[in-house]
């Protein structure tokens, strides 16, 4: 194998001598690639190293991850080029419509990302063998490849998840090739490298960028937007290699062209890999619908967005046996990837005229024509304004374009919360978006009510219209509407006043609950009304924070501290100089209940969902900067219990809680303690003796149910083998929308405004309670806004408690059936888990 893989770079890529100054990988680590993981730090080096001894080559530092790594990346073109990198980029979003000006450059851009998953890391050593190509001075393809194209390299956008899975596996691994799949090399633990450091998957967060590096690398991809994107992954061991043309569902935005590139790509690497007799597939699995992905992303904003896919992954290590009996190599990966990259870069400069023109026209063509149904989208100004400014950083951040209502009379629209086309009046405080804008295509798809599905097989979610993420009243238009300008309402600061009895804050965003934490932080108390009230002519809806002075005098300078505080979070104080108010309840009365600091415990480990774990854990310690302690769940028989106040289960499956640990558990709740349990978490406790939860309120609506199928059941067990696929979906939730109807008199429903989106990834459906809270509860099958959600589990939705509470002894359990933080760009399910923590139980 190694001489076959030292002949293919040589006659092909030839890259095997090293030139001038610059050293070849092995050269410069001291080992072969392939031959053991890379530590980030030393990828880092590599691309300096290169970039110091070539000067058609930069690089360019653009963030640094939560645990202080560097992001970065390398241009690479010929020297005529990287001399005029800026004006490349500028002439690049004039083709936008972002920027206006003569375009003097005709350079398309390739760029191509490495390692989002950390423990896919073949990406990081592949990409170190390809940027030593492109530098090669006696490679005349490549040199001629760069003429006309400019490449980007992003060596690896995921670097604490990378250096967590080669850290651990260069520990791990024998220094004689291993390649039993049931050696310890092959068994990555909890959480895996595949993650960032709070647990997220990258390589879903493009669009949202809850998270650090994606912040950072979205900043900096919009600023160049290229017209080629390759995102580069492992899949399981037993799936050889994956390239486009992608697979169905397809978005409907997506343009002929697009389809045409991904085609000619697919072709020209096919071409590739059968001179070299590698297996491959296209047009499966991978599909380009859910907009927050390194394919999709780009894609929705001009570029041919690509997925590749080598078989591998985390489990493969540097060799491991695959189903078949043969060894899958780490060289083998690493060759793969890089022949990828070149038939990319050679691609694009062969249709570099056509690509140019190509992008030009899907922008001009999206500002001028939108293609989608919905030319219009419009927020209304009467919701919440800290919800609203949520949604308009998610848009800023994404270069989209808003403005205030600038046209007054009667418009027809599909309403978010209805589901029906409605009439209404555009007010002046109402945000508009519309589609004719640079960034046409990702507005559309950000905002449409319901993604038209050709396949409903699909790789992730079918909804996330940024209206329910946000739990915003809003319409979608068939036509245009143009925005008048925004016109930004000015904070004015809070001031301290010494006569001030009691500053009333707003609970219904984020931002209130963190500013919350921070009070909690400095140890002011602060209470809550149970009732809404008025003082004077101000309303104050339930669920408003009160800080009063009295019982905060031991705070030095409370005054300025809370409303310095506030300032800091900009939100605008109620102050009063009474705690007799006009209507509702007095603040001594025991209505006004004062909030707990608790001490929180988050349990993790093996079993848990570290996805959802990473949600959790995100939103305390990012978020609200709120201190939490992470328990391991297979070590919770030996915890002391009584020092929290609240535990937190994530999703998962708990084996580790056997019988003891569970009456455990159940003591501790009995004396006083509060938890939450999200998703499968409530298996726990469902239909076991002791809880009320219960999958079906009755045995007389669990047969209602099971009879429903049981023709359907028999009628598939004939059904031929390879539709069994689609059979099985209609048992599945992928990301269906259900219209919530929250108990806005019970902590879990403050600030809704009896109203939740919940997102349904799961098919698992759970009775009301009978003696506790059903402070969420989908009524009827109709309250289903959009998304797939499978025939057969649809019914099974009406009559189901979503959140709910339920007094243990002295304690409570707090049951979530669908989990309120997914992926941390569900927005307003922050505010229900932020109620579940600081409210309910109070």
């Amino acid at each position: 194998m190694k001489k076959t893989y030292t002949i293919l770079l040589c006659s092909w890529m030839g890259i095997c001598m090293a030139f001038g100054q610059t050293k070849s990988p092995a050269e410069f680590l001291g080992y072969e690639l392939g031959e053991r993981f890379t530590p980030h730090h030393r990828v880092v080096a590599y691309f300096e190293h290169v970039a110091e001894n070539n000067s058609n080559v930069r690089i360019h530092y653009y963030g640094k991850t939560n645990e202080m790594r560097p992001l970065m990346a390398a241009f690479v073109s010929s020297q005529k080029n990287i001399d005029q990198l800026e004006a490349i980029r500028e002439d690049n979003l004039k083709r936008t419509g972002l920027m206006e000006g003569a375009i003097t450059t005709n350079v398309p851009i390739t760029w191509m990302s490495y390692n989002v998953h950390g423990n896919e890391a073949v990406s990081s050593e592949a990409t170190m063998m390809t940027l030593f190509s492109l530098v090669d001075t006696g490679a005349p393809q490549t040199k001629a490849w760069l003429e006309n194209n400019l490449v980007v390299l992003d060596p690896c956008l995921n670097p604490d998840g990378q250096e967590r899975y080669v850290n651990w596996y260069n520990q791990k691994m024998n220094a004689v090739l291993q390649p039993d799949p049931q050696s310890i090399e092959h068994r990555e633990p909890w959480p895996g490298g595949r993650p960032n450091h709070y647990l997220f998957d990258l390589n879903r967060d493009w669009a949202w960028q809850t998270q650090i590096e994606s912040q950072q690398r979205v900043a900096f991809y919009n600023e160049w937007l290229p017209q080629v994107h390759l995102d580069f992954h492992e899949q399981s061991v037993d799936q050889p290699y994956y390239f486009a043309p992608a697979a169905e569902p397809l978005h409907r935005q997506l343009t002929a062209y697009q389809h045409e590139f991904q085609e000619l790509f697919g072709r020209n690497t096919a071409r590739y890999f059968d001179q070299n007799n590698w297996f491959y597939f296209t047009k499966e699995r991978f599909d380009l619908l859910y907009p927050s992905y390194g394919d999709t992303y780009p894609m929705y904003n001009g570029a041919i967005g690509m997925t590749i896919e080598q078989g591998g992954s985390g489990r493969a290590g540097i060799g491991i046996h695959n189903a078949e009996g043969d060894t899958v190599t780490l060289k083998d990966r690493i060759i793969h990837h890089h022949t990828t990259a070149l038939s990319a870069i050679e691609t694009t400069s062969q249709q570099a005229e056509r690509v140019l023109e190509e992008f030009e026209k899907y922008f001009r063509e999206s500002r001028q024509n939108p293609a989608g149904k919905y030319k219009s989208f419009v927020i209304r100004g009467n919701n919440k304004p800290a919800k609203m400014q949520a949604l308009l950083e998610l848009l800023k951040k994404n270069h989209i374009r808003y403005g205030h209502g600038g046209k007054a009379g009667t418009f027809t629209g599909l309403s978010y919360q209805t589901g029906k086309t409605e009439r209404f009046e555009l007010a002046e405080n109402d945000i508009v978006i519309n589609a004719y804008q640079p960034k046409s295509v990702l507005v559309q798809v950000l905002f449409e009510p319901e993604p038209v599905l050709n396949d409903s097989i699909t790789y992730d979610i079918t909804s996330w219209a940024l209206p329910y993420a946000y739990n915003l009243s809003a319409f979608a238009l068939e036509s245009r509407l143009d925005a008048g300008s925004f016109k930004t309402a000015e904070f004015i600061p809070n001031q301290p006043a010494a006569e001030t009895l009691a500053y009333i804050a707003p609970w219904h965003a984020t931002r209130h609950v963190a500013f919350l934490a921070a009070l909690l932080r400095e140890n002011v108390r602060v209470r809550f009304a149970e009732y809404a009230f008025e003082i004077g002519a101000t309303p104050y809806p339930v669920g408003s924070l009160i800080i009063t002075r009295g019982g905060n005098q031991y705070i030095a300078d409370f005054h300025q501290k809370v409303t310095h505080i506030a300032n800091q979070f900009e939100i605008e104080l109620g102050q009063t100089s009474t705690g007799y108010v006009d209507s509702g309840k007095d603040f001594g009365s025991p209505n006004v209940k004062t909030i707990k600091r608790p001490k929180i415990a988050l349990v993790g480990g093996e079993g848990t969902s570290s996805l959802n774990f990473g949600e959790i854990w995100h939103f305390l310690d990012k978020e609200l900067a709120y201190p939490v302690s992470i328990l391991e769940a297979n070590s919770l028989e030996s915890v002391k219990l009584h020092e929290y106040d609240l535990i937190i289960l994530p999703a998962g499956r708990y084996g580790a809680i056997d019988e003891d640990t569970h009456t455990k558990m159940m003591d501790w709740i009995k004396a006083g303690g509060k938890l939450i349990a999200i998703e499968s978490a409530l298996e726990l406790f469902a239909d076991k003796d002791g809880v009320q939860l219960k999958t079906y309120a009755d045995d007389a609506e669990k047969k209602k149910f099971e009879e429903k199928f049981s023709k359907t059941k028999n009628a598939e067990k004939t059904a031929p083998y390879l539709e069994r696929e689609r059979l099985d979906i209609s048992n599945y939730a992928a990301g269906a929308v259900f219209e919530v109807q929250m108990d806005v008199t019970h902590p879990l429903g403050y600030g809704t405004d009896g109203k939740f989106y919940t997102l349904k990834n799961n098919a698992k459906r759970f009775a009301y309670l009978d003696k506790g809270v059903n402070a969420g509860i989908i009524p009827t099958k109709d309250h289903h806004r959009t998304g797939f959600i499978g025939y057969k589990i649809l019914p099974q939705m009406e009559k189901s408690m979503v959140f709910g509470q339920e007094n243990v002894g002295r304690g409570q359990i707090i049951y979530m059936a669908d989990n309120p933080l997914f992926r941390s760009f569900w927005e307003s399910g922050k505010l229900i888990m932020a109620n579940a923590i600081f409210m309910a139980g109070n």
